[in-house]
């Protein structure tokens, strides 16, 4: 008797496994196929609802997040040939990098420790002059999108001379970006004046307009200091007509400030209302210097103040008042501004000064945690660019834009918080892993879109130029 039970009980034990393997194949062969699955020990996803998932996955396909959960549910419910381990990493959004020049790199320590208006008239804009070109460009751009990339940025807003250049590299790059074509009303390379900055950068717009996945195309009026009321209203009525951004350096110094009061007898922002640059998509630079009406008014419009922490601090251009325009509910993302003046692109210091300056500044340890900077570098910054619906945080449907931080240095234990770890621990070192669009741009920390040392060899042949010169300016 004993025997037969036994015999009866591994009947019902192979027919349980039997049972569970084919629950198994029949849940694998339910599973959808995607193009890839990305883990990470933490997913740091930015959407509002799980900001942090442990043990978590991305599925990607066709460039897309199709979803985002617990690594147990991603890869029951996906498949795929292609897996991107974890282990010990974190899975996050790329930054936003808000505003930048991005082939200034090449001007990165010409001249430094001077006025903003020093800079720009006496050093910048004659360099500009004398070496900006197509060829300048390109050696430039690719060295500030090999920078971004390595960094852990995945989208940024450039303001630069020669936009369609600017356009070429980004697209063989694979970053993500809104680029800009700058307007001056006085002579800058290439151009005479305001008619034909003002034409190009129409043209460059119509040529780029639905492109490119990648690329959105925007008008660049510079400041309001450079740029005419008559000329900020000419631009602003074209990006309505044409329905596209625009990008501005506003309320960024005191003298910005002396200028168009004394001009207009307003202040900067109010000259943006007026000329109805609020009612369009504005990628505001700096705002060092709003007043309490002009944070209301930003709160109110479809502007987005990019705070610039460290260039801001070296120009002493000024501290934005972080804190109150995120009380007044402006939207506020992060930006390096282009590297002659900061000197780096590197998004991970702009975080970490955005949540320690305005405690020091303000007396008040509350103000920014890590979390409200690791929003304006994500999906604040998004959101006051323009691409909110695009990029910024982890969410199905959104493009798949992120980066893997690695957790591997002692630098980076123990580990309590992991958005307190990221904001005031981690750095772009610690980067290892770059996607952009669902394309795997850098990994395991090794750019695999740039051609790193034929861009040292270009990049030192600019710089011996310049250099000649410098030493012949002394």
């Amino acid at each position: 008797m004993a025997l037969k039970q036994m015999l009866k009980a591994a009947m019902v034990c192979a027919a349980m496994v039997s049972f569970e393997g084919y629950k198994m194949m029949s849940e694998a062969e339910d599973a959808k196929a995607v193009d890839s699955i990305v883990h990470g020990r933490y997913v740091v996803t930015m959407d509002g609802v799980r900001d942090v998932i442990e043990h978590g996955a991305v599925a990607i396909d066709d460039g897309a997040i199709v979803a985002v959960g617990t690594a147990d549910d991603i890869t029951a419910a996906y498949k795929t040939d292609k897996v991107i381990s974890g282990d010990n990493r974190v899975l996050m959004p790329g930054f936003v990098n808000g505003h930048t020049h991005s082939a200034m790199v090449l001007f990165r320590g010409m001249a430094d420790d001077l006025a903003l208006m020093t800079w720009l008239q006496e050093y910048i804009f004659p360099m500009e002059g004398r070496y900006v070109d197509p060829a300048f460009i390109e050696v430039g751009s690719e060295l500030a999108c090999w920078e971004m990339i390595q960094g852990g940025t995945t989208s940024f807003v450039d303001m630069y001379f020669y936009p369609e250049v600017i356009a070429g590299v980004v697209d063989r790059c694979g970053l993500r970006a809104v680029i800009s074509a700058p307007m001056i009303d006085f002579p800058s390379p290439g151009f005479k004046g305001w008619d034909d900055s003002f034409k190009a950068g129409v043209e460059f717009v119509e040529a780029w307009k639905g492109k490119h996945s990648r690329i959105t195309p925007a008008l660049a009026p510079h400041a309001p200091y450079t740029v005419s009321k008559e000329h900020l209203a000419q631009v602003t009525a074209k990006a309505k007509e044409l329905d596209v951004p625009i990008s501005i350096h506003i309320a960024e110094d005191k003298a910005e400030l002396k200028t168009v009061g004394d001009k207009y007898g307003i202040t900067s922002i109010e000259l943006m209302q007026e000329v109805g640059m609020t009612d369009v998509t504005t990628v505001a630079a700096h705002v060092v210097w709003p007043t309490e009406s002009d944070m209301k008014t930003l709160a109110a419009s479809k502007v987005g103040a990019i705070h610039n922490p460290t260039s801001n601090l070296k120009t002493a251009a000024g501290i934005a008042p972080i804190p109150a325009m995120l009380e007044a509910g402006v939207k506020v993302g992060l930006g390096t501004d282009g590297a002659a003046s900061n000197n780096d692109l590197d998004m991970w210091e702009e975080l970490r000064l955005a949540a320690l300056l305005h405690k020091g500044n303000g007396g008040d340890p509350t103000v920014v945690p890590a979390r409200a900077a690791l929003k304006m570098a994500t999906v604040g910054g998004a959101e006051a660019v323009g691409l909110g619906s695009v990029t910024g945080s982890l969410e199905a449907g959104k493009r798949a834009d992120m980066i893997q931080v690695s957790l591997d240095s002692l630098r980076l234990s123990p580990l309590y918080d992991v958005m307190s770890q990221l904001v005031y621990a981690a750095g772009a070192r610690d980067v290892v892993t770059s996607i952009v669009d669902g394309k795997v741009l850098m990994a395991d920390g090794k750019v695999l879109t740039v051609d790193e040392a034929a861009l040292r060899e270009k990049v030192q042949a600019v710089a011996d130029k310049i250099r000649a010169d410098l030493a012949n300016k002394k």
